[in-house]
């Protein structure tokens, strides 16, 4: 049961020359390394709802100058493992973010990306863990990809406010989810945030607009799911031109990435890690980005469509 399809084939491409350039400014600036060096440990924990283990990403000087580190907790692809993530999860933490990933496969409910903030802060309220006094409860963010971004979406909603944001990349049209209690539904959202990323090759899974037959109705495309966003609740939609379904697994190319992938995860670094350093670190350069009208985000690029948002009442 879960999202239907949404395999993660490992079928190997071959791998294209980088040709993703981000945008002169905040793009560049968070398409980049962050200032942190990183520690990456699989298994780090035990166990989420069905027995699977965590992973963690995560500055490796934890706490510095009393820096106390937003959480960002990932949900996998259908059948995919958080290291096929790696590349991306590591930069993430590279800007000061600790990321827990479940190596739950099946995380469309949302509540075993839910537990693993849970997880994560039980560990930090221990005065032998690392993570003691060094993580920031207030500032939680739940990313992830195709079923693990509808998890994302869900573990948000029914989250109590507990999680501030949501990042979902490749959220699959309702179509697709054959489990009425998964379904993404961005009408659902009474509060946090949402920032949309889809591939504009991703036709099938994700597409950019409601080109279904008229007898489909529902959350369709990521058009969509933007326009159902209730008033009042931040969002922001943006498709990068190129990317299918799989390309957010790149390490950083294709090469290992499953079927399909065009140019790896290039394009989802620069402006996904600027939204979640506006929304869980406060950086002016980075929410100044997303200021509808003024942004650097809506400005014309020639790797991104699609850029609207509104970020509510000011």
């Amino acid at each position: 049961m879960g999202i239907a399809l949404l395999l993660p084939l490992t079928v190997p491409v071959t791998a294209n020359a980088q040709t993703y350039v981000p945008s002169p400014g905040v793009e560049t600036k968070y398409s980049g390394p962050g200032p942190w060096a990183v520690t990456a440990q699989q298994g780090f924990g035990c166990c989420d709802s069905t027995g699977a283990a965590y992973d963690i990403w995560y500055p490796a000087d934890l706490g510095a100058g009393g820096f106390r580190h937003p959480i960002i907790t990932w949900g996998d692809g259908t059948a995919a493992h958080p290291n096929q993530y790696a590349y991306l999860l590591s930069h993430l933490a590279s800007w000061g973010f600790v990321v827990i990933a479940t190596e739950n496969a099946q995380t469309g409910s949302g509540a075993d990306i839910a537990g693993a903030v849970d997880y994560l802060l039980g560990r930090a309220a221990d005065p032998g863990s690392v993570f003691h006094d060094r993580l920031d409860a207030d500032a939680v963010a739940a990313v992830g990809h195709s079923q693990g971004a509808t998890g994302a979406l869900n573990a948000m909603i029914r989250s109590g406010g507990r999680i501030r944001t949501a990042v979902p990349i490749e959220l699959p049209a309702q179509i697709w989810c054959s489990t009425g209690s998964w379904c993404p539904d961005t009408r659902s959202l009474t509060g946090g945030s949402v920032f949309l990323v889809n591939g504009s090759s991703d036709g099938i899974i994700a597409p950019s607009e409601q080109g279904l037959p008229a007898q489909l109705v529902g959350l369709q495309s990521m058009r969509a799911y933007y326009d159902a966003v209730p008033a009042g609740v931040p969002k922001v939609w943006g498709t990068l031109i190129g990317p299918n379904h799989n390309d957010v697994q790149g390490q950083p190319d294709c090469a290992t990435a499953s079927w399909p992938c065009v140019e790896g995860v290039y394009g989802y670094l620069g402006y996904p890690t600027a939204w979640l350093a506006a929304r869980l670190l406060g950086n002016a350069d980075a929410r100044q980005a997303f200021v509808p009208g003024t942004g650097a985000f809506y400005a014309p690029n020639p790797n991104w469509i699609n850029q609207i948002g509104d970020l509510g009442p000011r």
